[in-house]
Order: structure tokens, then sequence, then C-alpha cells
């Protein structure tokens, strides 16, 4: 077949170089180059309440660090039950149901410390079972509380003192990924354990007082400001709140998610102090719902909100901005709070989950929590940042001459491989960079006769659930963007290919993390230019010598300027585009 290029293939443009295929489409992106991640197990100096950041000190882990990629690196060790770790036998009972029948390597760690009540920052690898890890604890408290409650407390009390479990989630498609996961564990009458929904736009909630509520950081605001304050009903609902879960943390504590995240955080951290105050005073629960709780009442001086833009990411499909609600005169002297703010009696749990949180910074995810929550319990997985050891990666060096053949041969190869997902599906996941850049291969690959489907912000968000669950059930070749690399479990995905290279190191780790997940084998081909280089060779460098990918996320001015001179100069020098058609 000749193949004759309508378009020419990679050039190079800042530090990912995007192909010259896609350059008649492409917009200038700004580089993001990330701060330093330093993970280490040592308290810091300057807390000395702050746990140690945990590895994972199973046989099993010894294990792997003895017998390199043959021994088991998902799985804790065959001793360690869900009963082990503390988690009741009805609860058993739904996981063994759904297929789950040992805890992983992370669940067998962040289990205990959640059910402990202790604030805990869970820090593990894509594919861990982190999600699990911090539902199940969740369900096992809430189903042990509703049981005691129903037993002592007639209706209205019940009612009253209900405990509610918060997740926020980045975009819409986590939230329904988390909602069905904590649907999936029923009880021995086929029910699901606790009533879960879903907050997304400006619908409010489809199921009647749920135990589990899962929304991004807008639209929870949305709802509050909707919900009546002169009834109390936002207080009581952010009173019932007792477990807050901020997954993919890194996200939401960064960026155009922060100040939606911290006005959350304040608003819950408030009621605390409100709470601790009524008690210390020996107010009866009468008097704890007589203040309604005001807009201005959550500010709190140690955490400000940024000036960023409070809109959402384009991943997030929620486009609607916080309602703005007319500030009343306060009810709380707030410099009584501010000398008492240090002091109060802790009435909420708060979890957040990563796989991939910078820690050096204080602007950083990891800076901002060690400054917000310093005495949390931190969980690092074994392979944070590191080269999963059940990961085949293959580097291929392209020019504007050979990627489209490259990208051709790396689908056909992929789809023929050994790597496969024991189900006779296999799944191909291929990323670029831009939206653009996915249209673009998704007409080349379709011009190379592969079918696939495309997986962006600007496909619509029906035809992307229709598409996701098409991959999910019948595999193929899936072309998108990052929006496709943050949190979404696709099972059973045998390769992922970079038809252009990650921008940062970040988005590299969240795109191979796609596959070789809950301890499958898995396949990645990484396509990259000449300007691609110093970050390839930085995270080649991290896999080669089994060390964490601390110089590609390097803070250091030089290797910085390095990767943008030299970008710059990739771009300057780039070859015309060519005319021609794909045949």
């Amino acid at each position: 077949m000749m193949l004759q290029r309508s378009i020419s293939v990679l050039s190079a443009c800042k530090t990912s170089s995007p192909p010259k295929f896609l350059l008649p489409f492409t917009r200038n992106h700004s580089l993001l180059i990330l701060t330093t991640l330093s993970f280490t197990t040592r308290s810091n100096s300057h807390s000395p309440n702050r746990h140690k950041i945990r590895a994972f000190g199973t046989a099993a882990a010894a294990a792997v660090a003895r017998n390199g990629s043959d021994a088991d690196t998902f799985f804790a060790e065959e001793s360690v039950s869900w009963a082990s770790l503390g988690v009741s036998d009805g609860i058993s009972r739904a996981l063994s149901n759904v297929g789950l029948h040992r805890p992983s390597l992370v669940q067998a760690v962040c289990i205990p410390s959640i059910l402990s009540g202790t604030d805990v920052v869970i820090a593990a690898e894509t594919g861990s079972g982190k999600t699990h890890g911090y539902l199940i604890p969740l369900i096992d408290k809430l189903c042990g509380t509703s049981d005691v409650s129903e037993s002592d407390l007639d209706d209205q009390k019940l009612k009253k003192h209900r405990q509610i479990s918060l997740v926020l989630c980045p975009n819409v498609m986590l939230c329904e990924q988390v909602v069905r996961m904590a649907n999936s564990l029923c009880g021995d009458s086929g029910e699901p354990l606790l009533r879960v929904a879903a907050i997304c736009g400006r619908q409010g909630l489809p199921v009647k007082e749920p135990d589990i509520i899962v929304s991004t950081p807008v639209a929870l605001l949305n709802y509050l400001y909707a919900i009546d304050t002169e009834n109390c009903r936002r207080s009581d609902f952010i009173r019932g709140v007792k477990y807050v879960v901020f997954d993919e943390a890194d996200l939401l504590l960064c960026g155009s998610f922060q100040n939606q995240v911290i006005r959350l955080i304040n608003m819950l951290r408030f009621d605390e102090k409100q709470l601790s105050r009524m008690r210390n005073a020996g107010s009866g629960e009468q008097d704890l719902s007589s203040v309604a709780l005001k807009v201005s009442d959550t500010e709190d001086e140690d955490y400000p909100q940024t000036d960023s833009n409070v809109e959402e990411d384009e991943d997030t499909d929620d486009n609607s901005d916080v309602e703005n609600i007319e500030t009343k005169s306060e009810v709380i002297n707030r410099k009584d709070w501010r000398r008492v703010r240090k002091i109060y009696e802790r009435s909420k749990q708060y979890i957040f989950v990563a796989a991939t949180l910078p820690v050096n910074g204080k602007k950083t995810a990891g800076g901002v929590l060690k400054r917000m929550f310093p005495d949390a319990n931190w969980v690092s997985g074994n392979y944070l940042h590191c080269h999963n050891p059940r990961l085949e990666q293959k580097w291929i060096e392209v020019t504007t001459d050979t990627q489209v053949d490259a990208l051709i041969n790396a689908v056909n190869n992929g789809m023929s491989s050994s790597v496969d997902s024991g189900s006779g599906i296999v799944r191909t996941m291929v990323f670029a960079n831009t939206v653009e850049a996915v249209e673009a291969v998704a007409k080349i690959l379709t011009g190379a006769g592969v079918e696939c489907s495309r997986f962006h912000s600007d496909v619509s968000p029906e035809e992307r659930t229709r598409n996701l669950i098409d991959f999910q059930q019948k595999g193929g070749v899936f072309v998108c963007t990052d929006a496709a690399a943050r949190g979404l479990d696709i099972p059973h995905v045998s390769h992922v290919i970079q038809a252009e290279f990650a921008t940062s190191a970040v988005d590299f780790l969240h795109r191979v993390g796609r596959t070789a997940r809950a301890g499958q084998h898995g396949l990645v081909t990484s396509l990259y230019t000449e300007a691609n280089c110093e970050l390839v060779s930085a995270v080649r460098q991290a896999e080669k010598l089994g060390l964490t990918m601390e110089k590609a996320f390097s803070r250091k001015r030089s290797f910085r300027n390095k990767l943008k001179k030299r970008g710059l100069s990739k771009r300057s020098d780039a070859p015309s585009i060519r005319s021609g058609v794909l045949a």
C-alpha cells in the first residue's frame, strides 16, 4: 500500500514534539514543567507529630526486591485477608462475590489507616487498587454506624445524625466510575450495601438520603448554595459529612480546581471548629443547628484562595459556574475563631488519593497537604513514580519521515502481540497531546485500514461514554488525549502507544498506568523525536537505575531552561509542511 502523506510527520514544538502531520491543526501549548517529586520515609523535621510516609513493608514487597518481577507485585501476602485488616464479615463476602478475594499491597496498608480514623494521604502507582482501598473502609464505617443508629434513635434523630461520606473527583466520568464500584458491593439480599449518588451538573441528588455522595467540586458547591440556608439545611448537610475523599488529589489541589477545593475544605473545617466550640461550651445539640453557615464564615486565613481561574479543565464535563451568594452579616466573631482555630476537636476524616504527588515546594499538591494536614498518615506505594516490573517498554526514536509508518506498525504489532488480556480481546490505547492531534492520528489509522474510536473534549459526552463502553466490552484501538489517562479503570488494556510523547513526566506516568494494572502485564510503545530526548533520557535513566523519576520532575532551572531552549530551537528548525494525501 502506498502511503502518501497529506500531512507531514512529527516536528519539534517545545518539549513535546507535535507531529508534522498535526502541525496544520496544532495550536501553541505552553510547556508544563512540573516541580520535583521527592518521596522520603522520614518525618518532616518541622512537624514532629507528622506520621511517616509508609512503604508497603510486607513479605510480598520484600520478595519483589529479592526476586524481581517473578514475585507478586500487586497482591499482599497470602496470610493477609480482608478480616485481618479489620473489614467486617458482610463486606468481606461482598468483596468475594465480585471476585476480590485478596487485598492488594496498597489496600493492605491504607485500609487499617482509614479505619483508625486518622487523616490519610495515599500516594501509590496507578492500577494498585486505591479506589477500593478507600471505599472498603468507608463502607465498613458507614454500615457500622447505620446499624447502631437504627437501633438506638428514632426517625427524627436518625435523620439528624446521619453520617455521609463525600468523594470529590475532577470529572463526571470518574464520579460515575466510583458510583459503579461502590454499588457493585452488595449484601446477601443482592442489594447494594449503601445508597450511593453522584452530583453532576445541576440536577441535585438522584437518590434520597444517600450514604455516599460523589461529585465534582463545582457541582457540589452549586448544590450547597442551592440549599435553603434559612432552614439550616446547608449546615445540617455539612455537619453530616464525616468522611471526605479527594480522588486525584494532585489535580484537585492545583490549577483550576484549587479555589473550589480550598473553599470546600474551609467550609468543612469551619463546621468542625463550630461543633467543637459548642461542645466545649456545654451547649446541647439543639443549639448546634441554630447558627446558619454563612459563606463569609468559612474563610480561614491559613488556607487562602488563589487568584486562578475557577473554571473546570476541559475534561471536567461540568461547565456550570459556582453561583454567587449574598454575604449576610457574620454571626460569629471571626477573631475568636482565629485565636482557637489550631485547637479544636476533630469530627471529620480527610483522605487524599493520588498516583502522582509532588511534595517539594509550597505550591505543589504535596506541599499544600503538608501545610494543611500536618498530622496526616502518608502511605506510599512501592512503585510510586518508578518503573512497574510488569510493564514492558519499547522506545522508538522517529523523524518526520518515519513517524507515520512507526505508528501504524506499532498499532498492528500490538494487535497481534502475545501480551493479551486472557479473554481473547486486545485493547490498545493511543495517546496524543491535543484534540487536533487525536483527530489526525485517527484519520491516519483509518486510512491504513485500522478501525478506531476517539475520546477527547470535543466529542460529545454521550459519544464519549458510548466509545468508552464499546472499548471496554469489544476492545480495539482507542485514540485519546490525556482526558483518558487519569483515573479511568479500563481492565485488561494490553498495549499503550504514545503517538506523541507526553509533555511531562506526570502525564507519562498516568498514560503508561493504563496498562499492567491489578497484577496484569502490559506493553508500552513510546514514539519520540529529538526534541523529546531530554525528557525521555531522564525517564529512561530512572527506569534503568530503578529510581524515581526525580530528574524528570526537576525544579532545577537549568533543566527547565534546557528543555525550553531545545524545544524552541527544534521548532524554529522544523521543516515546512509538505502536501500530499493518505491513501
